[in-house]
């Protein structure tokens, strides 16, 4: 993969999508590319992270080569956005065991929530950075 920037996300989760949307409007340089996470090509760029297994409950960031979880890849995430949205990255002190206890309880209930199977179509101009499995 030629991109060093990679955001695998649950597809399925309007939550997720809706995060998707987010970070494509406050990424006008394009600098990340989206698998679905139930796609082959996410499989494949997890596999050669070393990862076997893949939570739905997870996002992913792999930049320049290493993968970030959970709210690591949120904050790594909101750095390279560099909007007004970074300030969040604050939160990032409070150190990684109580920024994923809070982004797994998120996830957990993101269901409950959000709704489920909610995949937007991307316009023509989107399409390229969406990672699929076809060419």
């Amino acid at each position: 993969m030629k991109t060093s920037r990679i955001i695998i996300f649950d597809a399925e989760c309007s939550f997720c999508n809706a995060s998707v949307n987010f970070i494509i409007k406050r990424d006008p340089n394009s600098l990340f590319c989206l698998p679905s996470m139930h796609s082959r090509t996410a499989q494949s760029l997890m596999l050669e992270q070393g990862r076997n297994e893949l939570d739905s409950d997870t996002i992913i960031l792999i930049k320049e080569g290493k993968a970030y979880l959970r709210a690591e890849a949120v904050y790594e995430i909101l750095n390279e956005l560099k909007s007004f949205w970074s300030f969040l990255r604050i939160f990032r002190s409070l150190g990684r065991s109580l920024n994923d206890t809070v982004y797994r309880y998120i996830a957990k209930n993101r269901y409950k929530f959000f709704s489920k199977n909610s995949c937007a179509v991307p316009s023509e101009e989107l399409r390229s950075r969406f990672l699929t499995d076809t060419a």
